[in-house]
Order: structure tokens, then sequence, then C-alpha cells
């Protein structure tokens, strides 16, 4: 179940790449080849940009997959390994966890205005935010489970 959800969220993320790719298309074909630029290709590039941006990191990438710099991490015993990667996994997944309540709420809040061109409520173009937080919470709550238990040097 968890690697079809895994493809699923993937599958969304190419969609939207697809679908930003697309409108940029749209936008430099109307600008340059018809000398009538569109307002609404900008908007939805840049709503787009920032779902892709947000979805990705909150459900594509790995952690392994990031930049790291690891020179001190590398060079240290796993006891210490595990003690970094535990204050690392406390402090992001709790600050995501600390910003959950208050971004939800901005994003309700935000339901009252729209965008510009477009008329889309911003709580759903700041959505993958909320998202974004819960998934950091969640993956680092999950890491600091492992690390605490008995096969801890699995994970690091």
């Amino acid at each position: 179940m968890f690697k079809f959800l895994q493809r699923a969220a993937d599958a969304f993320g190419v969609l939207l790449f697809a679908a930003l790719f697309l409108v940029f298309v749209v936008q430099v074909v109307a600008r340059f080849v018809f000398d009538q630029p569109l307002t609404w290709t900008d908007e939805a590039a840049v709503i787009l940009y920032l779902w892709a941006i947000l979805w990705g990191a909150a459900l594509v990438c790995k952690d392994q997959e990031n930049v790291a710099f690891d020179l001190l991490y590398q060079k240290a015993s796993p006891q210490v390994q595990r003690a970094m990667s535990l204050a690392a996994c406390a402090l992001i997944g709790g600050l995501a966890a600390w910003g959950l309540p208050g971004a939800i709420d901005y994003i309700q809040f935000m339901q009252r205005e729209s965008t510009p061109v477009m008329g889309l409520h911003f709580n759903w173009v700041f959505a993958p935010f909320a998202l974004l937080l819960l998934a950091l919470s969640v993956r680092y709550a999950w890491r600091i489970v492992h690390l605490l238990g008995k096969d801890w040097e699995s994970h690091l």
C-alpha cells in the first residue's frame, strides 16, 4: 500500500511539472509568436511552481536525496551520529509541528482573498505548505522512533 501511495505522490508531482511546462510553453508562444502576452499564464506558472516545489519536498524527496554538509557527522562515532540525528530530527520535526497550527490558521484565513487574475482562493494556493509541515513532522517523528529503537544503527 505504501508503494502505491508513493507512486501516486510521484505521479502527481510529475503532473504538476508537466502542467508547469505546458503553461510556460503557452506563455512563450503567446508572447513571442502571437505578440499577445497572457496574464493568466504568469499566475498559473507561479502557483504550479509553488505546488510542485512544496509537494516534492513534502512527499517525493527522500532525506538521502537532499544536499548535506556532513563532514563532522561522517567523522563521528555511531553513538555521536545517533545523538546528532536525534537532535536534528527533534529540531526540524519539532519546529514543523510547532508551526503547523499557525500555518493552517493562516491558510484558512487566506480563503477570504483570491488571486488577481484567475480568482483562485489563496487557501488553495498555500495548502501544500501545511502538507509540507505535516510531512516533516511525521517523517522526523518516525525517524526518532527508529533511532530510539534496537536497530538504530541501520537508520543513521
